[in-house]
């Protein structure tokens, strides 16, 4: 509360007391009661006025929704890192092995790739302004 402590609080009533005066204590004290009854009726009614024009019950909206932390990237990448479950394949998808056949078929269309090859003894080029 405020960070106040017990024994701070404790202080503070004393001094209190003795800055008021046992006369003038019922006074103030029914002040503060009238004071925190005020309070509680503005907050009752806030919670009133919330539910007549949004349409629901404060108590009754699920918070975890709205939370924050489960939208922190860290988590949503682990959680999809550590996802075992594997999609599911629709019933019109192609076999396993007439998609290897197809994978076979598109290898056979690329062009063979060349590899130079140094001559024995050859330095590698080198580019003095690469870096």
């Amino acid at each position: 509360m405020l960070g106040i402590n017990g024994p701070e609080f404790l202080l503070l009533l004393i001094i209190g007391l003795l800055v008021i005066g046992p006369s003038r204590l019922p006074e103030y004290t029914q002040k503060l009661a009238n004071i925190v009854k005020e309070v509680r009726r503005m907050a009752s009614g806030a919670r009133e006025q919330i539910k007549e024009e949004v349409g629901i019950d404060i108590d009754e909206v699920d918070w975890k929704k709205y939370d924050p932390r489960q939208y922190d990237p860290r988590r949503i990448i682990k959680e999809a890192l550590l996802d075992d479950d594997t999609k599911p394949v629709s019933a019109g998808a192609p076999a396993a092995a007439a998609t290897a056949v197809a994978a076979s078929a598109a290898a056979e269309r690329r062009p063979a790739r060349e590899v130079e090859r140094l001559a024995d003894g050859e330095a590698a080029p080198f580019d003095s302004e690469a870096t």
